[in-house]
């Protein structure tokens, strides 16, 4: 007869997620997921393969929650541009706060594994491609209403948008301030 699982995987994926989002997948061992995650290595290999699907499901876990935050930002009331303002003063706020200073898991496994690890890769590309499409449909919104001239295109301001955001989330993890972002965040809204 089987044992019983002695945990619950959906949060050990969770669990995992913190470690990979603080340590990176290189710098994360099997050591370090056992020890956060509380279980023996058997239980680790039994109930999740490897290292790297624990670090697949963690990553897409990753993109279904903060991702979708965002996006659920952008489509609250009130003028796109100041939506949009705020969104981005919610990131920087959050990653500012952060005492581990982390950053965006997308943004760095983009900076690690990218072009290295093709499911990670496509994972990441996948997740930017999903929040540019977000920023697209928020200038479209944007220009129906005036607020955002018409001749502008959506699809360039949309890359430049998610350019901006990734841009801000690394520079979060070595900002002395709030400073910088905030003129970031000023000038990109400007721009529109």
């Amino acid at each position: 007869m089987a044992r019983p699982k002695q945990f619950d995987p959906d949060k050990a994926v969770d669990q995992a997620m913190e470690v990979f989002w603080r340590k990176g997948y290189a710098a994360t061992t099997p050591q370090d997921l056992v020890d956060a995650l509380g279980i023996g290595k058997g239980s680790l290999y039994n109930a999740f393969d490897s290292k790297h699907s624990l670090f697949e499901q963690a990553l897409r876990r990753y993109r279904d929650s903060q991702a979708l935050a965002l996006i659920e930002m952008f489509e609250g009331p009130g003028p796109v541009k100041a939506r949009l303002g705020k969104a981005l003063r919610f990131l920087a706020e959050m990653d500012l706060a952060d005492p581990d200073r982390r950053g965006c898991m997308a943004v760095n496994v983009a900076a690690e594994l990218a072009g290295v690890d093709e499911t990670a890769t496509e994972l990441v590309r996948r997740m930017f491609d999903r929040t540019e499409g977000a920023f697209q449909a928020l200038i479209a919104e944007g220009q129906r209403a005036g607020e955002i001239a018409p001749e502008r295109d959506p699809v360039a301001l949309g890359s430049l948008l998610l350019n901006t955001v990734v841009g801000m989330r690394l520079m979060a993890r070595v900002a002395e301030g709030p400073d910088r972002l905030a003129r970031v965040i000023d000038a990109v809204i400007d721009s529109l």
